[in-house]
């Protein structure tokens, strides 16, 4: 029997994961997802000590819960392993970035862009808000407004002059969206049924979102993505934990995993088994993606120098107050009740325009589950002291070996026996924009971490010193989690390892989330992130998924339209550019990377003719443009205007002959997104003149022609041109990056255009890393493709110095 095969293999169910299984389900891709936990309907999560003592993963043990603890040099970090990744045991807030703190901090003082920016990700924001249904605590009404640590944090807000809201989270406080809030209520379907086949009750305010929803209130991914996921068709497996990953002879790429079909005790390895697919989703957590990129580098040569870099912890800090009292009368926080998170402080940064201010971050409420009478206080853990001398013996000689043993759980579920834990009255969580500048890496085959605060120790004082405020306003004694005296954080966001960026030598993987190198292998995690995201980055994760899904199948509709066009050649015989034919702006270019890797069994730009080189480009640009207006400059800004944006391929087959050409015309193909018009459509016909002449040697035209139908059937014309003219060489960036457009009734062809019925007009842009990407993207195919590649770099210079060199008196 052969190798199973699949159209994509997505390795994880977490917020990454999730949203691509989803989203690729959704559009017909046959999609099987690996998680290595299990499922958890409501009801099924741990609650008695005995249960809690096994509710962690270390299958080498015998243990196949679902906490996953690891300790790092600088660091201790709590991840998930069940179906749903971390959303079983995240507090539910969907927070977006902040849109002025996609950077990086530079050691000279400066700031590095994300390759992404709010703007891309707002309207997959959007997308993910609505799916996980995010709503804010309903604090005004009864009985939510009986939440005594939410109206406490109000007070200290109000009384510090600190800015504080209540934030959207995933939890059902109605039966149904826009319905009344209350208690335990049954939640009504959401038309896509529910993997677990169990009722869901709405929020019972017991604090348990943690340690896993019994009442099923929280809408974590098993619940929206993954039951939608299934819905459409996804094959979602659990217990299988993925060991190794390879790219496939011929395309594609193999996953090797193993199935934990026994999962009551300790056993022997259990069989390695083997999928293929054409595209492979990593999105198995910071952790788990990174160690795999780092188990699998011999298989991936070429893989960025990047891995493994730009590690944090997202600025995480754990704090407690305790003893909290209001004329010195004990004042009820209650962290038990409501969820675990009810409120935001947000902490201004400098780059918000607070001079001063230094980094941004959030400070919020915690809770506890209110059924924990089991539970002890960390000063008298009476029967429990002997495990818990053990347990820091066995820690600290750790230190001190070759290869300390990373992963904790085994230890903690020691540690807990029959039922000791730490907790306090009032937890407070920080986080914010810390310094992404640990490193994962291997040592003795386990994965291991070098991190410490203090980069990010002026950050750490200043969310500190904020809590000490709340703690005085509110009467409590402020504490410092134990740990800090060594300065190590416990993290529950770790972010970075398989970082995107502009380029391999920036990232793993580009701003879509693709490997450098390697077409059709996604990471969609944590890992990709560049850097902190500052609030709970869950929301941004899922977003970015969302955009990498859409990119995704995008470029699978446009391999499949090749595909066809190569049963019908054109006039040149050469293959259309826009699909499997040139590149897709996702930066898998020759220069980074093996070409041998095609999408869906088709190939790189053809030879038009024996002997001639042909040659592609992709270009991205957005802006603005005002239906009814005919003016470009003015229906860039008017109050009425839309977006409009478009992806190009630009191909010429014969690289000389375009040179040649004094219209030095080339075949443009892709997509043009008119907002509110139809929205995305393919380009049925486009051209592209790269500097033309137009009056005099001190000007150049960079002209655009394309032809569509718009979403009610209406053909259109898409006329454009950027204006190079004479002047200083700081103009080259502007005049190079701003097309100004035209939308025509009909499809008008150039001499036509004087008489034709103008729809709208505007200006679009290239943004700066869209523009980096965009050099990333040049493919040829044909003889002495790099020798084709240097001519048409002479000639783009050449014009542009032509234009803008100094005069020669």
């Amino acid at each position: 029997m052969g190798t199973e095969h699949a159209d994509a293999v997505v390795v994880g169910s977490g917020f990454g994961g999730s949203v691509a299984a989803y989203r690729l389900a959704e559009a017909g891709e046959s999609v099987v997802l690996l998680e290595r936990g299990q499922p958890y309907p409501p009801g099924s999560f741990p609650r008695s000590p005995s249960e809690m003592g096994r509710a962690f993963w270390d299958p080498a043990e015998g243990l196949y819960g679902m906490f996953d603890v690891w300790s790092f040099k600088g660091c201790d970090s709590v991840v998930s392993s069940g179906l749903g990744g971390g959303s079983l045991i995240y507090a539910n807030v969907l927070l977006r970035k902040d849109e002025h703190w996609f950077v990086n901090d530079r050691p000279d003082g400066g700031h590095d862009p994300w390759p992404i920016t709010r703007a891309d990700l707002d309207p997959h924001y959007d997308a993910v808000e609505k799916m996980l249904g995010a709503t804010p605590y309903p604090l005004e009404q009864v009985p939510f407004d009986d939440t005594p640590k939410s109206h406490a944090m109000q007070d200290a807000a109000a009384e510090l002059g600190l800015q504080i809201s209540l934030p959207p989270l995933a939890v059902s406080f109605a039966s149904r969206p826009g319905g009344t809030p209350g208690l335990s209520l049954p939640i009504a379907d959401a038309g896509y049924g529910n993997v677990h086949g169990a009722a869901r009750r709405t929020c019972k305010l017991c604090g348990e979102c943690d340690i896993g929803c019994n009442e099923g209130a929280k809408n974590s991914l098993d619940h929206t993505y993954l039951s939608a996921a299934a819905h459409h068709g996804a094959d979602i497996r659990t217990s299988r934990e993925v060991k190794a990953i390879r790219p496939r002879d011929g395309g594609g790429y193999e996953v090797d995993y193993v199935h934990h079909a026994d999962l009551t005790a300790k056993k022997g390895r259990p069989a390695v088994q083997t999928i293929t697919c054409d595209r492979l989703i990593l999105g198995a957590g910071t952790y788990g993606s990174t160690f795999l990129l780092l188990k699998s580098r011999d298989a991936f040569p070429g893989l960025s120098d990047a891995l493994g870099t730009r590690f944090s912890g997202n600025g995480d800090l754990l704090t407690f107050l305790l003893r909290a009292k209001d004329r010195n009368r004990v004042r009820p926080l209650n962290a038990s009740r409501g969820p675990v998170i009810t409120t935001a402080i947000r902490l201004p940064d400098e780059l918000d325009g607070v001079p001063g201010a230094g980094r941004g971050a959030y400070i919020q409420d915690g809770g506890y589950p209110g059924f924990t009478d089991w539970i002890v206080d960390s000063l008298d853990v009476g029967n429990d002291f002997e495990r818990a001398v053990k347990f820091l013996w066995n820690r600290f000689t750790e230190f001190f070996k070759e290869a300390p043993d990373t992963n904790l759980s085994k230890e903690i579920s020691d540690l807990i026996g029959d039922g000791a834990l730490t907790v306090s009255s009032l937890p407070l969580l920080g986080m914010g924009r810390d310094t992404p500048d640990g490193r994962l890496h291997l040592k003795g085959g386990r994965l291991a971490a070098d991190w410490d605060a203090g980069t990010s120790e002026a950050l750490f004082n200043r969310v500190r010193k904020t809590m000490q405020g709340i703690a005085d306003v509110l009467g409590a004694d402020y504490h410092d989690n134990p740990m800090w005296f060594r300065k190590r954080i416990i993290t529950v966001h770790p972010l970075g390892g398989a970082p995107m960026g502009a380029h391999p030598g920036e990232g793993v993987c580009d701003a879509f989330g693709e490997v450098f190198g390697f077409p059709g292998f996604y990471i969609a995690d944590g890992a990709a992130m560049p850097g902190p995201v500052g609030p709970n980055p869950s929301l941004t994760i899922a977003a970015q998924a969302d955009r990498l899904a859409t990119r995704l199948l995008e470029d699978g509709a446009a391999q499949r339209r090749a595909a066809r066009s190569t049963t019908a050649p054109s006039a040149t015989g050469a293959e259309p550019a826009g699909g499997a034919g040139s590149l897709d702006g996702a930066g898998n270019g020759s220069a980074y990377g093996s070409d041998s890797g095609d999408r869906g069994g088709t190939r790189g730009p053809s030879t038009a003719v024996a002997g001639r080189t042909s040659l592609s480009f992709t270009e991205e640009m957005k802006g603005f443009v005002t239906y009814g207006e005919d003016d470009a400059r003015i229906g860039e800004l008017a109050e009425g205007r839309r977006p409009l944006s478009f992806r190009l391929t630009i191909t010429a087959d014969d690289t000389d002959r375009f040179l040649a050409d004094p219209d030095h015309e080339a075949k443009a193909e892709g997509w043009i997104d008119a907002g509110g018009h139809g929205g995305r459509c393919p380009v049925e016909r486009g051209t592209f003149n790269l500097f033309v002449a137009d009056g005099g040697d001190d000007r150049r035209l960079m002209k655009y022609r394309l032809f569509y139908t718009d979403g009610e059937d209406r053909r259109r014309t898409l006329s454009g041109h950027k204006n190079v003219l004479h002047g200083p060489p700081t103009r080259i960036w502007p005049d190079t990056s701003t097309l100004y457009v035209r939308l025509l009734d009909g499809h008008v062809g150039e001499d036509e255009e004087d008489g034709a019925d103008i729809v709208a007009a505007g200006v679009l842009h290239i943004q700066l890393t869209d523009f980096a990407r965009q050099l990333t993207t040049f493919r040829t195919s044909g003889p002495d493709g790099a020798g084709k590649l240097l001519d048409f770099g002479r000639f783009f210079a050449g014009e542009l110095w032509e234009v803008y060199g100094p005069d020669p008196g």
